[in-house]
Parts: C-alpha cells; structure tokens; sequence
C-alpha cells in the first residue's frame, strides 16, 4: 500500500499583544497625534497672524483718522482767527498777540510754526505801508522779496513774534507759486486750502545744520471786506483783504500722534500720489530698510489737499507677534504625543483590556464632551438672543465674554472686545472712579450694584454716552471677584419720560399763557368801556369848551388849556381803546418789508446815533391785512421801548419771517408773518414780564413813558387776528414779536 502524507498542522495564529503589533499600534498612535499636533500649531499660528494684521489695520485707520483731525481741529483754529478780525486786517498787534495767548496754540497745537496774517497791499501804496509799519515799532520793516509786482501779499502779524518767525515778518508769500496757488484757491472758494510742499521761510536759507530743514505746508483762510458781498467769485475777489494763515512743520505736526504705539507703524505723507522725494512730506523716525510683513495707505483731504499716507508694520510690532502659544501647542502636542504612544505600546500586550479601557475612556470622553458642548451651545444660544447686552469680567477688569447684542450696544466684535479692560466701555470721566471702586470689589466681592437694576451711563459705538440699567452678578475666580453684567439699553425709556416732561410742562406754560391772555382780555374789556364811556365825556366838554369861546373870548387862554387838556385825554382814550381792541382799523394789504423800508428813516431817528440798527428780512416774505398806520406806530413803539431799555446805546435787530403755527393755545393753525424787535439791554425778570402788557405798567422813571406802549402794540396785534409774544431773560436783552396773519387774496376784510 501506498503510504499515507502525514497531517498538515494548522498554522498558529499570533495573539494580540505579540510580535510587532504593539509597537506598529503605538507607531500609529503617534503619527496620528503629532498629525493633530501640527493641526492646532499651524491654527494657532494663523491665530497670531491674524491678530498680527487686526492690530495693524487698527493703528493704520486711527493713524489716518488722527491726522485728518488734527488737522481739522488747525483749520477750526483759522475760522476761530477769523471771527476774531471780523473782516478787517488792520489789527494791532498787541491784539494780535493777546488773541494768540488767550488760544495757548505753542502748547495746545503741535507743528502749528506760528499764526499769522497776510494784508493785500497793491504797488502804489508800499511805500506808504512801509513807512506806517516802521512807524509802529519795526524801524527795520521791508516787504520782501523785492521783486516789482502789481500786488504784494505781506506778512504783517505773526505770532509768536520773536525767533525765527522775524524771517517771514514781511514776507510776500505771492512771490512764492504753490503758496500763490493756494491763496487763490482759498480766496476764489472762501473755503480753507492748504498748500503743497514747501520749505518755510522760518527754516531760513542757509540756517541750522544740514538735514535740519523740515519739509513744511501753508493752511490759508481768505478774509473779506466787512459788509461786501462774497458769493460769487468775482465779488470774492472784490472783497478779499488778506488771509490768517498757520504755516506747519510736518515733524513737529506728526509728534504725539499715535501714543503710546507710535512705534508700531512706519509712516510716510506725500503731497499727492507718492513721487519719490519731490512728493515726501514726513517719514517716520523709526523708518527701516527691514521688509515689513504688512502695508497699507490712505488718503485724505486737508484744506482741499489730497495727502497720501504710506504705512508699514514696524520690527516693534512684526515682533510683538505671539510665538509662546504655537510654541507651546507644539511643544505640548509632541509630549503628549509620545506619552499616548507609550502607553498605548504597553497597554496593547492586553488587547481586551485594552479595548475595554479604551473604548470606555472614549466613551466617558465623548460623553463628556457631548454634555460640555451642548451645555456650552445652550448657554450661546441664550447669551446671543438675549435682548440685552452680556459682559463677563474677571478680577483683573478684563472682559472675558461677550454676546451679540455687547457688540451692537457697544460698537465692537466679540474679538475687539475680550481682553480689553471694561473700564473703556465707560465715559471718559467715569473710569478713574470705576476703577478703584472695582479693585476694591475684586479683592472683597461686595459691589453696591449687585442685584436690583441699576441705572448707569456708557460709552456707545460712537463715544456718545447711553442710558442704560445694569444687573451686576458676583463671579468667583482663582485670583479673586470677578463679575457678570446684564446691560439694557434704556435710551428710548428715557427720552419717553423726556417727552412726557416736556408734554406736561408745555401744558402748564400753556395754561400760564391761557390764564394771561384772558387775564388781559378781562382788563381790555374793562379798559374799554371806561375808555369809551370816558371819550364821550371828552366830547360834551369839548363841544362845550368851543361854545364858550364862540361866546366868550375872555376866558380865552384857560379855555385852551382845558381843550388841550381834553385832546390829552382823547389821545389817552385812544391809546386805551387800542389796548382793549375798539379802535377803528383801516386794514389795508400790507408787504411789512416795504413799510419798513419806508420807514427807515423815522426808525434810524427814534432809535438815536448810538444804537446800530440791524435788519434781517428774508426773501418771498407773506403780505399781511392790516392798518399800516397803527403797525407803524406799533414799531415806532417798539424800537423806542428797546432804546430805552438800552440806554441809547447797543444793538437792536429788527427781524421778518414767515412762520406756520399749529396747535397754539392764543393763536388759530395757519400762516403767520412775525415782527421781532431784539434789543441787547438788561432785560426782563418773569415777575415783570407777567405786567408788561398790562396799560399804565412801566419800569420807566416818572415822566419817562405812560405804560400804554405795549398795551397798544398788544389790543393791535390781537384786533387784526394775531397775537404778540415777549421773550427775555435778565442781563441777555429782549426780544418782542409781532404775529400778523397772513393775506391771501380774496379774503375778506372783517376788522373795525
């Protein structure tokens, strides 16, 4: 027989834990987790990176933006200057230099060289002007250059007046183009216009050490003849008498600019696009050759000017980017990385156990963070839909979180915000308290604004200050107290109480203008049936006065004495019937401009050489029915109740407009034409402004005025469907207005 094959023995299969496959498992593990080491190590980097280029966008925009302000801030210094000349650049120069230290600018205004004016002097009168100006002090004055031109721009005053401002003391800057330009630019517009690149005259050629000449520019601001015309270009020609200019040195113009972080940017400013030197104004100190890593530009426009600003990040801030935390990441990733393997090597000679224990810490794990996550999305979502602001804070005063409604009260994103101090979200004025309110909080826990809302103001997105109500919760830290805010928006509450308060104390001045005006409608009424009953008396001693003398010349002198006594009394009868509305009217279409004009005359003589009389009457005015006699007597009244407040001697402003009333308690809804009469006296406490219309009050000495003048001017107003109205306040002048309506045609004459 054949022999049989022995049995083939089944191989032997390895078991867990034996052989290479703990170490291929924990070489596994480790490239898996250094694969997730790296992950986080290249998101922190971009992290850093990224917060890198917020700082720098940051400090590029408040770069920009300080330096359109300061200049703004150099051109409201020009208009200040000139209100100050009001239209006039013969000013002595004491005044001018008072004017300038009362303005403190060589502290308050860097890079501003000097304040200045520039007088327009034509050729044929130099000579004339050099001789006055030696002759007030300046034995050694000369316009220069000396170069014959039609019309020379001379620097007459300059302040500060002493140092290297003396070389632009007569300085004619029409010599100059780009300072030409912008003169004729800011004379031709009205408007401020700043020059191109210049070197100053204060430099001085020849002057200083070399490289010590500063790149400079002119601001201009044109200053017209008082009383001229200026809104057309040829009329601003006509009436340009010079300009106040403030010339600036561009190093000293970028000191201080940027604080604390001035370091982090290097700036460059070109007059225009950038072409080169030609074009630079200013160049940082701290510029490098190093290559930045982040660059960026703007543009402004100062006084009409486009300015080009250049920035790049610094070595400073290129340095200040946080390596310590990928750093970290990776360093803590590698070790943990190496530390799981090993315990992975050591664990897998027991698979089951293995297994088990991991499947089991997975799980724990998963379990964990599922119950960490939802737990922490709940609360997101609560925060982010609450309706009011969220700000946690930790003991040091740093904000640690922040929700949506933080970032539209406040202005910042949830990244700006984190990490800054809560202080900043303050008013200025509040924080110096607030902090050292808050250490003490943060070292003890007891806050005065814990619990119950407290109502407390804020710093809004735009720096305006917020009403708001605060509900303060203790959060305890390892270092300390830390806190958490609700924030409510109260701004709409409290304008709702503002208007309320408003409301009602509009009702109780109307019920005060209510109670006047049927108070004088109640002394009119009695006015004028004494008045009348009084007339009549008048007449029969008239009629029998007259009779007498026709009878008897005897008695002829007492006679004339008891009819001018008479006519007296007729006039004064008069003046109480229009006080209480009876008078006869003879109301005619009125336009009050007209009148007026008409009347300038016999105005300018009641009101007296001292008074300057200002009218202000405005285009398309309304006509109004009225007797035009009785409303000339109401402003002769008027302007002779406002010299006398005066003394004969101030301001006094007669002024037209047209005018719309609604829902007045004397006057009916419509149009109206107002006559306001302002003077610049002592004024009026309210006790006698109460009595002012009352006939027979006056604050005038005996002798000096009846009282029945604003009595008329009231019965008038009132007897042609309008009303009359007094405005004034002790040491600020008074202001009286006349409310005529106004006259359509076709309507109907209904006044007698």
């Amino acid at each position: 027989m054949p022999q049989s094959q022995p049995a083939t023995q089944p191989s032997r299969i390895p078991l867990p834990g034996s052989g290479q496959m703990p170490l291929l498992l924990a070489m596994l593990v480790l490239l898996v987790t250094l694969l997730v080491t790296f992950s986080a190590w290249s998101s922190a980097k971009r992290a850093a990176e990224a917060q890198l280029l917020e700082t720098f966008d940051y400090r590029t925009r408040d770069m920009a933006y300080s330096i359109s302000r300061r200049m703004a801030v150099y051109e409201q210094v020009l208009r200040g200057a000139r209100g100050f000349l009001r239209g006039s650049v013969e000013l002595d120069r004491h005044d001018w230099a008072e004017y300038y230290g009362l303005l403190r600018l060589d502290q308050s205004f860097p890079g501003m060289e000097a304040l200045g004016i520039a007088t327009i002097i034509p050729r044929p009168q130099l000579a004339a002007h050099e001789a006055a100006m030696r002759r007030q002090g300046h034995p050694g004055y000369a316009v220069h250059p000396d170069t014959p031109r039609e019309v020379y721009t001379a620097i007459t005053h300059i302040e500060p007046f002493g140092g290297r401002n003396l070389r632009a003391f007569g300085f004619d800057m029409f010599s100059e183009p780009v300072r030409r330009a912008a003169m004729e630019r800011a004379r031709d517009t009205g408007q401020a216009a700043l020059s191109g690149k210049v070197v100053l005259v204060q430099e001085g050629v020849g002057h200083g050490k070399p490289g010590s000449q500063q790149a400079g520019a002119l601001m201009y601001l044109p200053v017209y003849r008082d009383g001229e015309l200026a809104g057309t270009v040829d009329q601003r020609r006509r009436a340009i008498v010079g300009w106040v200019y403030a010339p600036f040195r561009m190093d000293d113009l970028m000191r201080g600019l940027g604080g604390a972080h001035s370091t982090d940017l290097e700036v460059e400013i070109h007059d225009g696009d950038p072409a080169g030197a030609a074009s630079l104004l200013y160049r940082s100190p701290n510029a490098s050759s190093h290559p930045a890593r982040l660059r960026a530009s703007a543009q402004i426009v100062p006084g009409g000017r486009t300015w080009t600003i250049s920035m790049r990040s610094s070595a400073a801030l290129e340095e200040s980017l946080d390596s310590t935390r990928p750093q970290l990441v990776a360093i803590t990733g590698i070790g943990l990385s190496f530390l799981i393997s090993l315990v992975v090597w050591l664990l897998a000679s027991e698979r089951r156990r293995a297994l088990q224990l991991a499947h089991g810490m997975t799980l724990e794990l998963r379990q964990s963070h599922d119950r960490i996550a939802s737990e922490q999305k709940r609360i997101q979502v609560i925060l982010e839909n609450a309706p009011d602001a969220f700000v946690a804070v930790d003991a040091r005063g740093r904000i640690t979180d922040w929700n949506a409604q933080a970032s539209r009260l406040f202005g910042l994103s949830a990244g700006q915000a984190i990490g800054r101090p809560v202080d900043e979200l303050l008013p200025e004025e509040s924080r110096a308290s607030f902090r050292k309110g808050f250490e003490a909080f943060a070292r003890g826990g007891q806050c005065a604004m814990q619990g119950a809302p407290t109502e407390l103001q804020v710093a809004g997105r735009d720096g305006r200050p917020i009403a708001t109500e605060v509900t303060v919760a203790v959060m305890p830290t390892d270092e300390g107290f830390g806190a958490t805010a609700f924030v409510r928006d109260i701004t709409q509450r409290k304008e709702a109480e503002a208007r309320e308060q408003q409301r009602q104390q509009g009702l109780d001045e109307a019920r005060q203008l209510l109670a006047r005006a049927q108070k004088l409608e109640a002394v009119g009424k009695l006015t004028g049936g004494v008045a009348h009953d009084f007339n009549n008396i008048l007449h029969i001693i008239s009629a029998n006065v007259q009779l007498i003398l026709r009878a008897d010349s005897s008695h002829r002198k007492r006679l004339l004495s008891i009819l001018d006594a008479v006519e007296r009394g007729a006039k004064l009868a008069g003046q109480l019937l229009a006080f209480a509305r009876r008078q006869p009217l003879h109301p005619l279409e009125v336009h009050v401009d007209n009148l007026l004009e008409r009347m300038d005359s016999l105005v300018l003589r009641a009101a007296g050489d001292q008074i300057v009389l200002e009218k202000r009457i405005p285009p398309d005015l309304w006509p109004v029915l009225v007797d035009p006699n009785q409303l000339e007597n109401v402003l002769l009244n008027l302007v002779i109740n406002a010299r006398d407040a005066m003394e004969g001697n101030g301001r006094i402003v007669l002024a037209l407009n047209n005018a719309h009333v609604e829902g007045d308690a004397v006057l009916a809804p419509g149009d109206y034409v107002t006559v306001a009469v302002a003077d610049s006296g002592h004024g009026m406490p309210q006790d006698v402004m109460e009595h002012a219309f009352e006939p027979f009050f006056t604050t005038k000495p005996e002798g000096k005025g009846t009282g029945l003048g604003l009595s008329m001017a009231h019965g008038f107003a009132r007897q042609s469907g309008g009303d009359i109205r007094l405005a004034s306040e002790p040491g600020k002048g008074t202001t009286v207005t006349v409310y005529l309506p106004r006259h359509t045609a076709g309507a109907p004459v209904a006044m007698a």
